[in-house]
């Protein structure tokens, strides 16, 4: 019997099937990388942070028109937070649920709010603000409100430029989905809000 009549035993053609086997498994394995990945960025954005365009000057001085935020929507959705006085959050708008807006939270369920010539009072306290400067007060009065149950008083940071709850009265808890975290664009502003 001649060593070429058994191919088994050929030292050439074994190494042969190696490398086809070898790249196959590293595409594969790049796949399931590639789709773990996509995975881990879909539940990231659905259920944890969404990025946002912010739009309108409403926010400012803390967000101006055109930024990108990121918001948290895990906090409030389950549960694991509860909405703070000066939290800026993201809401579905009372008056068109189809449009989000952002705001800062002023009246917590309850409270009794109204507003003397552009101070803003909160159960007969004067509420410091130092995220709105002087010149983004709005000199006007508000008659005093009382926070309905399940619902929140928002108002915009630049106060003469806000379309906000002194307009279109308070947000109901379940329209509230988000919580401004992080300014991710443009990069010189970028980081965590105040």
């Amino acid at each position: 019997m001649q060593p070429n009549d058994i191919p088994d035993l050929d030292p050439a053609a074994a190494p042969a099937g190696e490398p086809v086997r070898a790249s196959l498994w590293g595409a594969l394995s790049w796949l399931r990388d590639l789709a773990f990945s996509v995975l881990i960025a879909v539940v990231l954005i659905v259920f944890i942070y969404q990025p946002v365009k912010v739009e309108g000057t409403s926010m400012m001085p803390a967000l101006t028109d055109q930024e990108r935020i990121f918001i948290n929507k895990f906090t409030y959705r389950f549960g694991l937070g509860d909405i703070q006085r000066g939290d800026t959050v993201v809401f579905w708008w009372p008056v068109d649920i189809t449009k989000s807006y952002i705001k800062r939270v002023i009246g917590l369920p309850g409270d009794r709010v109204r507003i003397e010539q552009g101070q803003v009072f909160v159960n007969e306290r004067a509420l410091v603000e130092d995220y709105v400067p002087e010149e983004y007060r709005d000199p006007s009065g508000m008659a005093e409100v009382t926070v309905k149950p399940g619902e929140y008083f928002v108002l915009g940071d630049h106060r003469s430029s806000s379309s906000d709850s002194r307009t279109w009265g308070s947000v109901p808890r379940k329209d509230i989905y988000g919580k401004a975290v992080f300014v991710y664009w443009p990069l010189e502003k970028m980081g965590r809000l105040k």
